[in-house]
């Protein structure tokens, strides 16, 4: 018995009931022979981490665009704590916390440069929209390597499905849907205060006297919950008063952050520089990277051009806007 065998009997053995076990997943997009070392979902897992859209998720925005400080969040530290989360309430809940770390840590591959604004925008202007869940999908199984990532059938719902209006197939997608929910709030919640456009006293009283008064209290008492209303149970949810004083939280979010005058201010800013590069590309598609313009016959030039926007950093955007658009001092010497 090789080592993913043996790590496979004891998913069998440990493992809930509901749990998705490696051993029966549905399998990839294309056949592969099995490792002799890793299982199913821990392989999607590496392949993931290992991969550049991963990699670009550290100069990609979660809330606060292109921002100074070091301690504002990213794509990437916000994937990271989606992971985390997810991990502690499928091992509560015996889940396969393989299958949640591997889902978690793709989920947002799709993003585009400057956060929502940037999917708002590409949605807006290409004939078949956006969203980057869809597009998240896409880079695993088209883009990433000129091929996908071939990862098994189960990490990819999990992908697709993580967005708040979906439902996973598997226990551990739905987890990963519940913890992306719980870690932005929270965590959009301390960037907020740092960048000192709310106060800890401007969150709803009611809210704070139900999850708690700091961030590590609030993220507490909505992972115990879950992991409590989830138990020996084929749904993962929260309780009404917790799901109530959370979805209170976020819609404060909206109103007091996400819809301030001066991120939408930025966010104007923001589009217009996807806006003009899009448009840009589609008239001059010759400019485009080789690996993305071999692809138009086959997928077209809107969806190539999206392709490699939605691709970009927010740095990589904006020094590539300045090259594109703003003149230059000729070196005369």
């Amino acid at each position: 018995m090789d080592i993913r065998q043996h790590t496979e009997l004891l998913e069998k053995q440990i493992l809930s009931p509901y749990a998705a076990l490696s051993s029966n997943s549905k399998g990839r997009q294309y056949p592969q022979e099995k490792c002799i070392i890793r299982t199913e979902f821990q392989r999607d897992r590496d392949r993931i981490i290992h991969c550049k859209s991963f990699r670009r998720l550290k100069h990609k925005t979660q809330v606060f665009i292109a921002p100074e400080g070091d301690h504002y969040r990213t794509r990437l530290t916000h994937t990271l704590e989606v992971a985390q989360i997810a991990r502690t309430v499928s091992r509560a809940l015996r889940l396969n916390e393989d299958l949640t770390e591997a889902i978690a840590l793709g989920h947002d591959l799709g993003h585009t440069p400057f956060g929502h604004i940037g999917e708002k925008v590409l949605n807006g202007i290409t004939d078949f929209g956006f969203k980057h869940n869809v597009h998240s999908l896409r880079v695993v199984e088209v883009l990433e390597n000129g091929k996908g990532l071939n990862l098994t059938w189960e990490t990819r719902d999990g992908i697709l499905n993580h967005t708040k209006s979906s439902r996973p197939s598997t226990l551990e997608g739905q987890v990963v849907n519940l913890s992306d929910r719980i870690a932005y709030i929270n965590h959009d919640i301390d960037d907020a205060i740092r960048a000192k456009l709310i106060s800890t006293d401007d969150l709803p009283k009611d809210c704070i006297d139900i999850l708690g008064t700091t961030h590590a209290q609030r993220i507490n008492s909505m992972v115990t919950d879950v992991i409590v209303n989830s138990t020996g149970q084929a749904n993962i949810c929260m309780s009404n008063k917790i799901d109530i004083a959370t979805e209170k939280l976020r819609k404060f979010m909206f109103e007091e952050v996400y819809l301030n005058e001066w991120a939408r201010n930025e966010e104007k800013k923001a589009a217009y520089v996807i806006e003009e590069l899009y448009s840009y590309f589609l008239k001059y598609a010759d400019k485009l990277p080789s690996e993305y313009y071999c692809n138009i016959d086959f997928y077209g030039v809107q969806q190539v051009v999206c392709d490699y926007i939605a691709g970009m950093s927010d740095r990589y955007a904006l020094n590539l806007f300045y090259e594109t658009f703003m003149p230059h001092a000729w070196n005369i010497y």
